[in-house]
């Protein structure tokens, strides 16, 4: 399908960049604090602040507008951000404050850019398709994430922060292109829903008459929030436990991704979906994360980030297929408004307490506590799925006890 490669392409380039600036603001918020966990977990948290406080009316936007359209309008944004970030690193007057203000702006494009961009997945490639595009996008996004923190350790050493800030303004201009290129008539559009009141409340309400999506979003709510803050994790087990340089961290972030990749690759290949599988991989996730937790020496940390991330993508990916292929068409973009939501909206939450355990209670600790909580959570709502799956119909007859 050449849209899909073409939107492929234009998100491994993207990415990459973006993976680039995530090491490389995470770097620069630990050199301008002198290390404080506190303040990494701040910017995280405020770059998805947005999405806990606008990610329902993303969605609403998503189902008003064409969704090629609005794309096209994010990136741009986003580039123009990286930019500022850019200027201000390297004439050396950038302070905390404009990292957390021009991550706080990144997320308010983000609101509207994930949901689009999640439903549009179903506009190029169709249905039937839908769960291999989303694993091949979760596979060329952490693609992108093997290389941006291995290239922004690079770039870090080798030029400074501010070069990672501006090739991942340069790197946007691939996604436009890439959006323009687009034969519309090979694409699937939904027809725009017109502008009407209680549409927000129309996504809600549909989400809670079917208790396969709700249950869902409730446990990706846990995981997201409370296990997978390993941007902040990383980078604070990396410098602060095993006292390794901008380059080892990046490595180690790109050794999660390397697993993660394996695992959205595995992922294109699934084809049976359901809560009994998305509450077993979180529950391994969680144990593969505790574990982690314990590692006595760098290279041994390394060598269960690999698992780890392979669990994490498999339980995203299937998630992210089962609630955008049990929602209706119409409703698709408020339904992914709220899924990413309930995925990006705990870090508010979940990124600074994790940096605020890790400086009162040592970073062990914090993530050990991240993955003991997905993990009980997964328990928690396999639990309430067997449940379902055990309660009598509505209306049927009681059984009868035997004579």
């Amino acid at each position: 399908m050449r849209n899909f490669r073409l939107f492929a392409t234009g998100q491994v380039i993207s990415n990459t960049g973006t993976w680039m600036q995530r090491v490389a603001q995470d770097w620069l918020v630990l050199d301008l604090t002198h290390g404080s966990g506190t303040a990494v977990g701040i910017a995280t948290g405020l770059q998805f602040l947005p999405l806990l406080l606008f990610s329902l009316w993303g969605g609403v936007i998503a189902d008003r507008h064409p969704k090629r359209r609005i794309l096209m309008a994010t990136q741009a944004t986003m580039g123009a951000l990286a930019l500022v970030l850019g200027v201000l690193a390297v004439t050396g007057v950038v302070r905390p404050w404009h990292i957390y203000l021009l991550a706080f702006g990144l997320g308010l494009a983000t609101v509207v850019d994930n949901p689009t961009r999640q439903a549009f997945a179903m506009e190029m490639v169709g249905r039937e398709d839908l769960p291999n595009a989303i694993a091949l996008n979760s596979a060329v996004f952490n693609l992108a994430r093997i290389a941006g923190p291995a290239a922004a350790g690079l770039v870090i050493a080798a030029v400074g922060t501010s070069a990672a800030f501006f090739l991942n303004a340069a790197s946007y201009l691939t996604v436009i292109v890439s959006l323009k290129m687009m034969r519309p008539s090979e694409l699937r559009p939904v027809e725009p829903v017109a502008r009407a009141r209680g549409q927000l409340r129309e996504g809600l309400a549909h989400v809670r008459s079917r208790p396969e999506l709700l249950l869902t979003m409730a446990l990706v709510f846990f995981v997201a929030t409370f296990g997978m803050n390993f941007q902040v994790t990383t980078a604070l087990m990396s410098r602060v436990v095993f006292h390794t340089g901008a380059g080892r961290f990046g490595f180690a972030s790109a050794v999660f991704a390397l697993g993660a990749l394996m695992g959205a690759l595995a992922a294109a290949r699934r084809r049976r979906l359901g809560l009994r599988l998305l509450a077993g991989t979180a529950l391994i996730f969680g144990v593969l994360e505790v574990a982690t937790s314990l590692m006595p020496a760098y290279w041994s940390f390394l060598l269960l980030l690999v698992p780890t991330g392979l669990t994490v993508i498999s339980f995203t990916t299937a998630a992210n297929a089962l609630v955008q292929l049990r929602s209706d068409a119409d409703m698709r973009g408020r339904v992914m408004g709220i899924y990413m939501l309930v995925f990006f909206g705990g870090a508010p939450i979940g990124s600074p307490l994790t940096g605020l355990v890790a400086e009162q209670l040592g970073t062990r600790v914090s993530m050990l506590a991240g993955g003991a909580i997905s993990a009980a959570a997964a328990l928690a709502v396999a639990a309430l799925a067997a449940r379902r799956r055990n309660a009598p119909a509505p209306g049927a007859a009681p059984a009868r006890a035997p004579a």
